[in-house]
Order: structure tokens, then C-alpha cells, then sequence
């Protein structure tokens, strides 16, 4: 049996669906949400790469939390429940910056109750730091990720490369020495794109640093070459500094908060204090925040 009744469409479920049915519909986008009901990914700021006293470490990603049917959240997790909103009640949406080069933490994003944390910055020498995805270790272990956001930090190599920082899809050293955890794909906005990934850890003695994870991680520095930085709106770890010859750490990218809701409702954000766009997406409006903080509301 498939179903009872009219196939979905952009206005309605009607009849009675078995379970494989409505996971094969929502997979393709064609399942749609009630009205009041919106997923979300909320990404926070990645940590800044670790300074150069060893090689500095890769700044770890910011936490990732979404609810997109058919999706994973950060840390292997599934996707978490849909928020249904009540329409025309305040909502605190938060989007954090990226750390400091050298080591700072990031910011914190938030959405109503959803709150992910920042990445975890870079070290210069010592154990990672903890975070929404963990920093890596320099000449120590790695720091450790948030459940269900971010993955752990690597482990450096002696004095011979530091380690990567997590990403919210892998931990850092995943796929090689000191490189970066990869982060997470969603097609929330429509196309499929890979956000919060790990910084690369840097080197001691050595001229190549390592390459950040897909999804906005930083290289770290190699040789007369400065690390970079996380990329913007991803929640990517920056790359962490070179010691010979010293070339300095990068700073960690910005997060984003990205809502996708039914066409019947509209994004304001009274007070103001955000900097946002809307698109119209196949069925859906997605609206995505890319800085400040502020109140909004859905009508």
C-alpha cells in the first residue's frame, strides 16, 4: 500500500499515508509543513586558530543544530523536532561572531530555545579547548564537542603538526594529519551546501599547514603563507599559525541562522538589530540571517 487519498501537494496532506511513503515524499521536498511549523539551522561562530609558540592548533566550528526533515544536525545527530511558532509572539534570533585570531572562542547563535554554542578557539601549546566543536590539541589532545553540534578536536603529532579542528560532521584529523573535521550539507536554502567544518592545525617545524574541513574551515599557515580565516555566515573553524617561519593564526567565521517556513507567513523583525534576506524557495520561504541580534516575528 502507498496511500489513501490525493498525493501531497504544496497545500495539502490529504488521506492516510504509510511511513515509507510520507520518508520518501519529505526526502524530495514534497511532504509539506503546517503552517505554523518552520525548520531551521542555527550555527555558531568558529573558534580562531591557535597562535604560534608551537604550531597553533585549528579553531573548532561552531555548534549545528537543525531540524530540516530528512537532515542531520551536528555530531552524527538526527534532526531535531520542528518548532511550531505562534504567530505574532516575539522570538530572539542571535547570529555569533567568528573568534579572534589566536585563539578566541566563538559566539553563541540562538533562535527562541535554540541555543548552539561556539566553536572552541585554537591553542598555541597545550590540550584543545572544549566548544560547539572542539579545538585542536598542541602537543596534547584535542578539546571536546557538544553532543549533538560539533565533533571533537585532533590530537597533534609531538611537535610535528597540531591538530584540527572539529567539525560539526567529523573531528578534526579525520582525513589526514592536522586537517580540519568536515562539517554538514543541507539543502535548506535549495542547494546542497556544506557548512561548519574545522580549522586546519598549523606546524612546528615543518612549512605545510593543513587544510580546513568543507563547510568553511581555514587553512592554517604554510610557510610565508598566513592562515585563513573561517568563512563567513558558515560557522567554520580559522586555520591555526605556522612557528618556522612564524606566519600568524586566522580568525574563525561568523555563524548564520536560516528559517524555512510556509509562503502564508511573513519574517519581521520589530526593533530591528538584523541583517537578513528572503527568498522564495520551491514551496517555501526561507529567510536567512547573516548578523546581529534582534527580535522576530512570524505572521
Amino acid at each position: 500500500m502507498t496511500y489513501i487519498g490525493k498525493s501531497p501537494d504544496s497545500s495539502y496532506t490529504t488521506g492516510v499515508w504509510n511511513i515509507e511513503s510520507q520518508r520518501r515524499r519529505r526526502q524530495t521536498g514534497e511532504w509539506p509543513l503546517p503552517p505554523a511549523f518552520i525548520e531551521y539551522l542555527v550555527i555558531a561562530g568558529g573558534g580562531g586558530g591557535g597562535g604560534a609558540y608551537y604550531g597553533g592548533s585549528g579553531g573548532g566550528a561552531g555548534g549545528y543544530r537543525a531540524s530540516v526533515v530528512g537532515e542531520s544536525s551536528g555530531a552524527g545527530a538526527t534532526a531535531e523536532a520542528l518548532l511550531n511558532i505562534a504567530p505574532g509572539t516575539n522570538y530572539i534570533v542571535t547570529v555569533g561572531a567568528g573568534g579572534t585570531a589566536s585563539g578566541g572562542n566563538g559566539s553563541n547563535s540562538i533562535f527562541g530555545t535554540v541555543n548552539s554554542v561556539g566553536g572552541a578557539g585554537g591553542v598555541s601549546s597545550g590540550a584543545g579547548v572544549s566548544g560547539g566543536s572542539g579545538s585542536g590539541g598542541s602537543t596534547s589532545s584535542g578539546g571536546a564537542g557538544t553532543a549533538n553540534q560539533g565533533y571533537d578536536g585532533g590530537a597533534s603529532s609531538s611537535t610535528t603538526y597540531s591538530g584540527g579542528g572539529g567539525g560539526a560532521g567529523q573531528p578534526g584529523n579525520t582525513n589526514g594529519q592536522g586537517r580540519g573535521g568536515n562539517g554538514v550539507s543541507s539543502s535548506i536554502t535549495g542547494t546542497a551546501t556544506y557548512r561548519a567544518g574545522g580549522g586546519g592545525g598549523g606546524s612546528y617545524l615543518q612549512a605545510g599547514g593543513y587544510a580546513g574541513g568543507l563547510g568553511g574551515g581555514g587553512k592554517a599557515a604554510s610557510g610565508t603563507v598566513p592562515a585563513e580565516p573561517g568563512t563567513a555566515n558558515t560557522g567554520g573553524g580559522g586555520g591555526g599559525a605556522n612557528y618556522s617561519p612564524t606566519q600568524s593564526s586566522a580568525a574563525g567565521g561568523s555563524g548564520v541562522v536560516i528559517l524555512r517556513y510556509s509562503t502564508s507567513l511573513s519574517v519581521s523583525n520589530p526593533g530591528g538589530g538584523l541583517t537578513f534576506t528572503t527568498a522564495t524557495v520551491g514551496d517555501y520561504k526561507v529567510t536567512t540571517f547573516t548578523a546581529g541580534t534582534g527580535n522576530i516575528q512570524l505572521n
